[in-house]
């Protein structure tokens, strides 16, 4: 049997309208016959819509603030949010340097008072022409490098009262020693 009589027998097959005119309901139309006469089934218990997160995100660090989670911050900083916000965070990163629209300064004064979750929420949705990271950065990063961001803020900010005693009169010595 020739190869085109078996390619118009299949041709010929699929011309019903069968597959195409299929009984449907349009999304949130009644429906006659299903219980409540709705098309549209409620969600099973515990179904977790694609976007939505399983555990809710807390409002601030949801861990011990360490060194080893500050220094990981820093590493996270560096390798995602410096090309744009520059190391000390003043928006003069590499990217804005070769011509793209500097970010804001993390030292401003309403990002100095905005609640740690902010950052957290920035990285991963984004904000502006800032891209979205939350695919790319772990939850636990995002929090880390909020925790670096807030240092960096710290560290331009801080006054001598915010020392404890201790380090107040150890930072006053060692200004001394380094005075001529």
């Amino acid at each position: 049997m020739p190869l085109w009589v078996v390619l118009a027998g299949f041709l010929l097959a699929a011309c019903g309208n069968d597959m195409r005119d299929q009984p449907r309901y349009d999304p949130l139309a009644p429906a006659p016959g299903w219980p409540n006469d709705q098309s549209a089934r409620v969600p099973v218990e515990g179904t977790v819509a694609r976007d939505e997160s399983l555990q809710p995100v807390p409002d601030t660090l949801p861990e011990p603030l360490t060194r080893e989670l500050l220094e990981r911050g820093g590493q996270r900083y560096e390798i995602f949010c410096s090309p744009c916000h520059g190391d000390s965070g003043r928006g003069d990163g590499m990217v804005v340097q070769r011509g793209f629209p500097a970010p804001p300064s993390l030292h401003g004064a309403h990002l100095r008072e905005i609640p740690l979750r902010h950052f957290y929420d920035v990285i991963e949705n984004g904000f502006g022409r800032m891209y979205a990271y939350g695919a790319r950065v772990p939850a636990r990063d995002r929090w880390a490098i909020a925790a670096y961001i807030r240092a960096l803020q710290l560290s331009q900010y801080a006054k001598l009262d915010d020392l404890a005693p201790r380090q107040r009169k150890q930072l006053q010595r060692e200004s001394r020693e380094d005075t001529p």
